[in-house]
């Protein structure tokens, strides 16, 4: 499998009054197309601010973050908002779900400006609702919906654009027992299926799901190594 991000010496310097804070300290890493991968790190271990910036959410201060081969640092502001719409889906642990729309017009959402017909809008929204067991639920609304069940609208949406990279930040956060594991079955599924599945998370368990698992502390790689469930060939 090719390398689709490569992050060489990245780092994040932001100014705060006076001060520089580095959130991510000359890190480096490789993620391969199709890999499943955990990223875990305490509050403050600049996870988060990594995930921005293969994003493109963010820049980093200094160093080179490449995906698929491309030098992101050398993007308009215009042409990161369209890798975004068209390579990247995006899930939050507060799945961001508009209220008063049903979960086929949030699912719809990407969609609006890539200049498809009302209708075929529709079709791949709800053909991304299906994908995630939401079959029959296009017209519930998310104050009906279980909090499983948001989310699961939410990686619908992620989806709906046919991406090739879905970030995943903290995504079982705000879920019970079951939901949570619900929905990292989604998740395997589409790994299963050749997407690349980046999820941050600080539950083990979660993680555990990944096939790789990288620790960051003080902006800095700290481990990398295959998960256990992954090196047992389970």
């Amino acid at each position: 499998m090719s390398a689709l991000i490569e992050c060489d010496d990245i780092w994040k310097i932001y100014r705060v009054g006076d001060v520089d804070v580095q959130a991510l300290r000359g890190l480096s890493l490789s993620i391969r197309q199709g890999e499943f991968v955990a990223i875990m790190g305490s509050s403050g271990s600049g996870k988060s601010t990594l995930m921005n910036i293969i994003g493109c959410l963010d820049q980093p201060t200094k160093g080179r973050y490449q995906l698929d081969g491309i030098d992101v640092g050398q993007l308009r502001s215009d042409q990161l908002a369209d890798i975004r719409n068209r390579q990247i889906g995006f899930v939050f642990q507060s799945f961001n779900l508009i209220p008063r729309t049903s979960a086929l017009e949030n699912a719809q959402l990407p969609l609006f400006y890539r200049g498809l017909s009302l209708k075929e809008q529709r079709a791949q929204a709800a053909a991304a609702l299906q994908r995630v067991g939401l079959h029959g639920r296009e017209h519930h609304f998310p104050t009906q919906l279980s909090g499983g069940q948001q989310q699961r609208v939410a990686i619908a949406r992620a989806l709906v654009t046919g991406p090739s990279l879905l970030l995943a930040d903290e995504p079982t956060g705000n879920l019970d027992t079951q939901s949570s594991q619900e929905i990292m079955g989604i998740l395997e599924g589409l790994n299963r299926d050749g997407m690349t599945v980046i999820l941050v998370t600080h539950e083990a368990d979660v993680a555990a799901s990944a096939h790789r698992e990288i620790v960051i502390k003080d902006g800095q790689v700290l481990s990398d190594r295959a998960t256990k469930t992954h090196m047992a060939g389970v």
